[in-house]
């Protein structure tokens, strides 16, 4: 029996994948590989045409609408990526990743150029990261990124509530520790503030220099 050899590098899959697309070019799927090999060469052109052609043919495919949102946030359409993640959990129910991005993109955009917080975009960033939670309760990201909003929001808390839920999950997660380190320096609790800072850059985060010389102030 003859096996099909693998492809040995990037350019052998996508080659592949265009030769499956010449016999069946409805295939989402493929396109939706395609586009996935094309984002790794950093083609992105191409790849966001395959990611359209992926949705096109696959209207419920979800994680192309997020890979599309992706897209527009490099090129700094916050947007764009808001509408395909929209589409993503329209797309498929339930779909944690799209919900998680949304909270994200809201939270980007919900703070004005001269600082004035827009807080009924920020309530519906929580909504949306709450939502990510409820539909995967290990979603990390998504913990720390609640955090994050929960802090802009004056409700340290459920701040250090939703980072210590982040930990649980992932010890070695720098980002929250970090979260936990500023949020436990505006609550006066300083020993887990230097606790969690010091977690955070053994983990690789890199600390502000000011947050640092905070830290250092009160060992």
């Amino acid at each position: 029996m003859q096996t099909q050899n693998k492809p040995q590098n990037a350019d052998e899959y996508i080659a592949e994948i265009k030769s499956q697309l010449s016999d069946n070019e409805e295939c989402g799927n493929n396109h939706y590989n395609l586009g996935v090999a094309l984002m790794g060469k950093q083609e992105f052109d191409e790849a966001e045409k395959a990611l359209h052609d992926a949705v096109e043919c696959s209207p419920t495919l979800a994680e192309a609408y997020v890979l599309l949102g992706g897209l527009c946030l490099r090129r700094g359409d916050m947007e764009g990526c808001l509408n395909f993640n929209r589409h993503a959990i329209k797309a498929r129910a339930g779909f944690a990743e799209g919900y998680a991005n949304i909270g994200f993109v809201l939270i980007q955009m919900c703070t004005s150029d001269d600082g004035e917080v827009d807080m009924e975009m920020l309530d519906q960033a929580i909504k949306h990261l709450r939502k990510a939670i409820v539909h995967n309760s290990n979603f990390v990201q998504a913990y720390t990124t609640l955090g994050n909003a929960y802090y802009m929001k004056g409700l340290l808390h459920e701040a250090v509530e939703a980072n210590l839920k982040a930990i649980e999950r992932q010890a070695e997660f720098p980002i929250a520790h970090n979260n936990l380190a500023v949020v436990y320096l505006e609550l006066g609790e300083y020993a887990k503030a230097i606790e969690h800072g010091d977690l955070a850059a053994e983990y690789g985060y890199e600390i502000s220099p000011g947050m640092k010389k905070e830290l250092d102030d009160h060992r």
